[in-house]
C-alpha cells in the first residue's frame, strides 16, 4: 500500500500517475480545500504527527511513502524523513521543476536573511508573496514598513493574518496572472517571493517585478532531506523525481506489484542517456552508472548506462509494451566539434539507425531517422556541457529488427528509427485501457453534460474544445486507439450525443473499415487514399505519400472541404455498424486546428 502527503500541485500529479494503475492507496492533506477525484484512492484530512503516522503506516501496511508536498513544509517533511528511517520505508521526494537561479534575483538563506538584505537594500515598500504562514515570520519587517500579503481568499487564511497583528486593508488575494496588476496597482520596491519552482509560478513572478523595475528577493528552498534528521550511521532509501514519469519509475522500482504493467524508455531517452554517458567520460574523464536525462516535459530521471572502448551505451528497457526494440544496445560516440559554437552539436546516424528515403517526415530524404524530439533531447541534454560536440548514434542489432518494423513500408532502409516524443513508453494494456474508457464514459454521463466528446488524445481535445467550450472537462474522453470500443461502450451506457474529434492519420484508416487504428494493426491504405481523392473530385499524385498528415499539403485549399466530407462519410458507414442508439457526429482536425464537419 502506498500513502501520499500531498495538498499541492504536485500531489495532484501523483494522485493522476498512481490512479493509472488501479491499485488502492491513501493521500493525505493536512487541510480539506484540496479537491481530488479519487477512484482507487482514500483521501485523509488532516494533519498527522510522527507518532500518528506511525500507527498509520503500521495499521494500513504501507510499504511506500510518497512526500509530494510544499518544498517550505519543512516540519513535514522532517516527519516523513523520520518516519521512514523508523520503519524501514522507502521515500519518494515528488519535488518540482525549478529554474536555474538568476542574478537578476536577490537570493536569501531564510527569512530573517532576507529582513537583513531588505534592510540593506533600503527597501521601504514590499509587496510579499510569501504566504499567509510567513506572516509572522516577517513580522520585525512589516511592523516599521509599508507592506502588502498576497493570500488566498479563505476566511482561514484572512484570520490568521489578522491573529498575527497584520492590518486586514493590507491583504491583497491572488488572482491568475495577477502580480503584474498588484504591482502596477501598489507600486512597491520590492517583491519578496519564495524559490517555488515551475508550478508555483516563480519564473513568470520574476518577469513581471523586471518589467516594472522592481527589485526581487526570493527565499531559497530548504535542502531535501532536511539537515540533521538522518544519523550519520543511519540511511534512508529516497528516490528524488520532479515529474509524473519519474515518479512512476520509482513506484514502479519500489513496489513492482503497484502497477500491472510497467514503463520502459523510448530510443529517443536511450540515445541522450548515452550522448551525456559518452560525453562525461570525453570531457569529464569520468564514468557514472547512471546519467540524468532531462524529458521533454522538463522533468529529469536517472537512466542505467554502460559503457565500451570510445562509446556509452544503455540496453533499452521497453517495460511491459510489446516492443521489438526491447532489450536493444542503443550506442553512442560522441567527439570534439571543431570551430563549432559552444553549444553546437552535430547528430549523425551509425549502424542499425535508418536512413530517411522519401520525403514526409521531420527531416528530408538522405538524413539519419532520428526524429525531431530525440534530435532536441540529445542537444538539450549536451548543451550543459557548453562545448561543441558531435554525436553518432548506432543500433548494432538494428538493421535485423528493423525488417520486424513497417520501416520498409515507409521508405526507412538501413535500420531503426530513433523515436519518442515523450521519452517514456507507457505499457500497452488493451483490457486496462479500454476498462478506463468505460470508466470515463461513465463520469462524462454522470456529469449531466449534454454531449460526450471523444477523441484520440490532448492534442485533438485542444483542438475540438473551440467547438464545445462550455461542456466541463469530465465530457471529454479520450479513446486512443480504440474508436469502435469507445463508440460501442457509449452506445450501451445509453449516451445520447457523442462528437468523435479525429485527426487525418486515424481518419483515414478507420474510413477504410480500421474501428482500431494502433500502428500495429495496420498501416493507411494507400489504394484507398487515392479512392477518397476520386470520389472529392480531386487529382493529387501520392505514390511518396509516407504519412497521412502530408495530405493537406497536397490537396488544394478550394477541395479541403470537399475531401472532409468524403472521408467523414466513410467513417461515419464504419461507426454505424457499432452504434445503435446515439447520435455521432464526427469532426475532422486539420493539422492546424481546423475543424470540419
Amino acid at each position: 500500500m502506498v500513502l501520499v502527503f500531498g495538498g499541492t500541485t504536485e500531489g495532484r500529479k501523483a494522485v493522476e500517475v498512481l490512479e493509472a494503475a488501479g491499485s488502492p492507496y491513501y493521500y493525505s492533506t493536512r487541510g480539506d480545500e484540496q479537491q481530488v477525484g479519487l477512484t482507487h484512492g482514500v483521501h485523509l484530512k488532516g494533519g498527522m504527527d510522527l507518532q500518528e503516522m506511525s500507527a498509520f503506516c503500521k495499521e494500513h501496511g504501507i510499504r511506500l511513502i510518497i512526500d509530494a508536498a510544499h518544498p517550505f513544509a519543512e516540519n513535514l517533511h522532517k516527519n516523513l524523513v523520520s518516519l521512514a528511517l523508523c520503519l524501514d520505508l522507502p521515500l519518494i521526494r515528488f519535488d518540482r521543476i525549478y529554474p536555474p537561479r538568476s542574478n537578476d534575483v536577490v537570493w536569501c538563506k531564510d527569512y530573517l536573511d532576507a529582513m537583513r538584505l531588505m534592510e540593506e537594500h533600503g527597501v521601504g515598500r514590499l509587496l510579499a508573496l510569501t504566504g499567509v504562514n510567513t506572516v509572522g515570520k516577517l513580522q520585525p519587517f512589516w511592523s516599521c514598513h509599508e507592506c502588502w500579503f498576497r493570500i488566498l481568499h479563505r476566511e482561514t487564511s484572512i484570520g490568521l493574518a489578522i491573529q498575527a497583528g497584520f492590518p486586514a486593508d493590507h491583504l491583497v488575494f491572488y488572482e491568475e496572472d495577477a502580480t503584474n496588476t498588484l504591482i502596477d496597482q501598489l507600486h512597491p520596491d520590492a517583491l519578496l517571493t519564495k524559490e517555488s519552482g515551475v508550478s508555483g509560478g516563480f519564473s513568470q513572478k520574476v518577469v513581471s517585478a523586471k518589467a516594472a523595475g522592481v527589485k526581487v528577493f526570493a527565499v531559497e528552498r530548504p535542502a531535501y532531506p532536511p539537515q540533521g534528521v538522518i544519523p550519520q550511521d543511519k540511511t534512508v532509501t529516497i528516490d528524488n523525481v520532479d515529474g509524473p514519469y519519474g515518479l512512476r519509475r520509482a513506484v514502479e522500482k519500489r513496489l513492482p506489484e503497484f502497477y500491472p504493467l510497467h514503463s520502459g524508455l523510448t530510443t529517443g531517452t536511450c540515445a541522450t542517456a548515452a550522448a551525456v554517458a559518452a560525453a562525461t567520460a570525453l570531457l569529464r574523464k569520468e564514468k557514472p552508472d547512471v546519467v540524468p536525462v532531462v524529458l521533454p516535459d522538463g522533468e529529469t530521471i536517472l537512466v542505467a548506462v554502460s559503457y565500451g572502448d570510445g562509446f556509452a551505451y544503455v540496453i533499452k528497457p521497453g517495460g511491459d509494451d510489446p516492443d521489438v526494440t526491447n532489450g536493444l544496445e542503443v550506442r553512442a560516440t560522441v567527439s570534439r566539434l571543431e570551430g563549432g559554437n559552444p553549444q553546437e552539436v552535430v547528430i549523425r546516424g551509425g549502424v542499425g539507425v535508418g536512413t530517411f528515403t522519401l520525403p514526409g517526415f521531420d527531416y528530408p530524404p538522405g538524413e539519419p531517422a532520428i526524429n525531431k524530439s530525440p534530435r532536441r533531447m540529445i542537444r538539450d541534454n549536451l548543451a550543459f556541457f557548453d562545448t561543441p560536440l558531435q554525436v553518432v548514434v548506432s543500433v548494432p542489432e538494428g538493421v535485423e529488427i528493423a525488417r520486424r518494423t513497417f520501416n520498409p513500408r515507409l521508405g526507412i532502409v538501413g535500420g531503426i528509427s530513433i523515436i519518442g516524443v515523450s521519452g517514456i513508453v507507457m505499457p500497452f494494456s488493451e483490457d486496462a485501457f479500454i476498462e478506463s474508457i468505460r470508466k470515463c464514459l461513465k463520469v462524462a454521463k454522470a456529469s449531466g453534460a449534454p454531449r460526450v466528446v471523444i477523441n484520440s488524445g490532448a492534442k485533438s481535445e485542444r483542438f475540438i474544445r473551440s467547438r464545445y467550450p462550455d461542456l466541463p472537462q469530465q465530457a471529454f474522453v479520450e479513446y486512443g486507439n480504440y474508436i469502435g470500443e469507445t463508440l460501442k461502450m457509449a452506445d450501451e451506457l445509453g449516451v445520447e450525443k457523442v462528437s468523435l474529434g479525429i485527426m487525418l492519420g486515424k481518419a483515414v484508416k478507420l474510413a477504410a473499415g480500421q474501428l482500431d487504428t494502433h500502428s500495429r494493426r495496420g498501416t493507411m491504405d494507400k489504394a484507398f487514399i487515392a479512392q477518397m481523392l476520386t470520389e472529392a473530385g480531386i487529382t493529387a499524385d501520392i505514390s511518396n505519400l509516407t504519412l497521412a498528415r502530408d495530405l493537406w499539403n497536397i490537396i488544394p485549399e478550394e477541395k479541403i472541404l470537399d475531401f472532409s466530407k468524403v472521408v467523414i462519410g466513410h467513417c461515419r458507414e464504419h461507426c454505424a455498424s457499432v452504434v445503435n442508439d446515439c447520435e455521432l457526429t464526427i469532426l475532422l482536425i486539420g493539422e492546424n486546428g481546423e475543424v470540419y464537419g
